[in-house]
C-alpha cells in the first residue's frame, strides 16, 4: 500500500486518492490508536465532499470504540484551539486548505492541538494495511448533531486576542472565499466595530479557492476599487492563511506580515534573539531587510509543519509562510487567517496609521516568479530510482542556475506538480531564467518517465 500521508496531513482528489472507504478506515484507526477517550473533535470546509467524507470517519471512530464531536463547517485553527480548550482526545479538520472544489483531505491533532507526529501517522497506516480484509464500512447512517457552541467559544477567544482593543472607524473588505471563513470572519470583525463588506460569502463547496481567496487577490482588489476601503483580507478554503492588500491594492503577503508584526515584537523586546521562522521560499528582499535591522531570519522546507517544528526546536515566537499561513505565540502556533488579519489591523489602529502606510516602510522585494510545471503522476508515488533520477535533474538545475540568482524546485506536498521558484534584482534575468528551468525540466522529466 502507497503511504497515504504527505507534507499536511492526507490529501487528493476524491473519489481517487480520498475515499469512502479510506476516511472510514482512518476514523477508526485514529480511534484505535487513542489510549484517551475522551471524544474527538471533527470539522470541515465547505466542499461537497466533506459531508460524505464526514460521515465515513464518523462512522470509522464509532466502530473503534470511541465517540466524536462534530462542529460542522469551521476553519482548521478551530479544531486545535477547542481540543485543548475542552480536554478533547484528537481532532480531525476535513479539508484540502487551498485547493481546487475537486480536492479533500484529512489533517488529524493530537490531545495537545498540534499534527500528529511522523510515529503516530505511521500506526495509523499500519492499523488501515492490516484492516484492509477484515473490515467492510456499516452500511447504517449515524447522527451528526452539530455542536454550534464550541464555535461561539472559538470566535469569543479571537476576540480576546485583541487586547481590548476594537476596529470602530475602519473600512474593511474580506473575501471568505466560499469556504470556512464564510461561518465567523465578518461576524467577529463587525462585533469589534469595523465597517464590513464582504465577497464571496456564501457557503458554496463548487465554488472554493475558484478565482478567489489567498491565491487569487483580483476579486478583493476589485471590491478595494469599486468601494474604497481602508485595508482587505482575503482567506483559503479553510482560513489557516490569509493575505491582505492596502487601500489601493498593494499586497501584502505573508513575508511582510512576518517582516512588520515581527518588528513589533523586536520593539517590543518580546522576539527571542530577534528570530523569525520561514521557509525557502521567503523573499531574499525580506531576509536582507530583516537583517539590516538586527533580525535573524531562519528558514525551513516548504510546509507549516516544518515552521513548527523550527519554532519550537528554537524557541521562536513568530513564524510563517509568504503563502500568508502565520504562526504565532497568541494561539500556540496554530496557523490562523482571521487571527492574523485581526493583529494587522489592530496594530494599524494602534499606531493610527493606513495599511498603505505602513506597507511603505516594509521592506522592498526582489522580483520573484513562480512557476507550476504540471505532471502526469504523483511525483512522491513513484519508484525510488526514478525519483533519485527527478531528484538529481532538479539539483543539477539549481546548481546551474543559482550563480546568477535564487532558484529553488520543489514537488508540491498536495497536487501533481512542480514548483519553480527564481528569483534575483532584474526581473527580465528572473523572466528569463524561470521560462529556461521550466523547459528544460520539462524536457528531462519526460525523458526519464518514457
Amino acid at each position: 500500500m502507497q503511504l497515504i500521508f504527505g507534507t499536511d496531513g492526507i490529501r487528493g482528489q476524491f473519489n481517487k486518492e480520498i475515499t469512502y472507504s479510506l476516511a472510514f478506515k482512518v476514523g477508526y484507526a485514529l480511534g484505535i490508536t487513542l489510549e484517551n477517550n475522551n471524544p474527538i473533535l471533527i470539522g470541515r470546509d465547505t466542499r461537497i465532499s466533506g459531508e460524505i467524507l464526514l460521515q465515513a470517519v464518523t462512522k470509522g471512530i464509532n466502530a473503534s470504540g470511541k465517540k466524536f464531536i462534530n462542529i460542522g463547517i469551521c476553519p482548521t485553527p478551530a479544531i486545535p484551539f477547542l481540543i485543548k480548550k475542552e480536554n478533547l482526545s484528537s481532532g480531525i479538520m476535513i479539508s484540502a486548505s487551498h485547493n481546487p472544489p475537486e480536492y479533500n483531505g484529512i489533517k488529524i491533532f493530537d490531545n495537545k492541538g498540534q499534527k500528529i507526529t511522523k510515529n503516530l501517522e505511521n500506526n495509523i497506516q499500519k492499523i488501515i494495511e492490516e484492516s484492509n480484509q477484515k473490515i467492510s464500512v456499516p452500511l447504517q447512517e449515524i447522527s451528526l448533531r452539530t455542536n454550534r457552541e464550541l464555535m461561539d467559544i472559538y470566535m469569543q477567544s479571537l476576540i480576546r486576542t485583541m487586547g481590548g482593543e476594537d476596529l470602530s472607524g475602519m473600512k474593511i473588505i474580506l473575501d471568505t472565499c466560499y469556504g470556512s471563513a464564510t461561518t465567523c470572519a465578518k461576524k467577529i470583525f463587525q462585533h469589534l466595530g469595523a465597517d464590513v463588506r464582504v465577497i464571496n460569502n456564501s457557503k458554496n463547496g463548487l465554488k472554493i479557492n475558484m478565482n478567489c481567496g489567498s491565491t487569487n487577490l483580483n476579486p478583493l482588489k476589485k471590491a478595494l476599487k469599486e468601494s474604497p476601503a481602508d485595508m482587505g483580507f482575503s482567506f483559503d478554503g479553510d482560513a489557516d492563511r490569509v493575505i491582505g492588500a492596502d487601500s489601493k491594492g498593494n499586497v501584502l503577503d505573508g513575508d511582510h506580515i512576518l517582516y512588520l508584526w515581527g518588528r513589533e515584537l523586536m520593539e517590543q523586546k518580546i522576539l527571542t534573539n530577534n528570530l523569525l521562522i520561514s521557509t525557502k521560499m521567503a523573499n531574499l528582499g525580506f531576509e536582507k531587510a530583516w537583517n539590516e535591522i538586527g533580525g535573524i531570519l531562519y528558514r525551513t522546507d516548504v510546509g507549516d509543519k516544518f515552521v513548527h517544528d523550527a519554532i519550537k526546536e528554537k524557541k521562536a515566537v513568530l513564524g510563517g509562510e509568504q503563502s500568508g499561513h502565520i504562526l504565532s505565540k497568541i494561539n500556540n502556533f496554530s496557523g490562523d487567517g482571521i487571527l492574523t488579519a485581526l493583529q494587522i489591523a489592530k496594530y494599524c489602529k494602534k499606531k493610527n496609521i493606513t495599511l498603505n502606510d505602513w506597507l511603505k516602510n516594509s521592506f522592498n522585494p526582489f522580483p520573484q516568479k513562480l512557476t507550476n510545471i504540471s505532471l502526469d503522476f504523483n511525483i512522491n508515488k513513484i519508484n525510488p530510482k526514478t525519483r533519485i533520477l527527478i531528484d538529481q535533474t532538479i539539483e543539477n538545475l539549481q546548481t546551474i542556475y543559482s550563480d546568477n540568482c535564487r532558484v529553488y524546485i520543489r514537488p508540491s506536498g498536495t497536487e501533481p506538480l512542480l514548483r519553480v521558484l527564481v528569483e534575483a534584482k532584474d526581473p527580465k534575468k528572473v523572466n528569463y531564467i524561470s521560462s529556461e528551468i521550466s523547459n528544460k525540466l520539462t524536457l528531462e522529466i519526460n525523458k526519464i518517465i518514457n
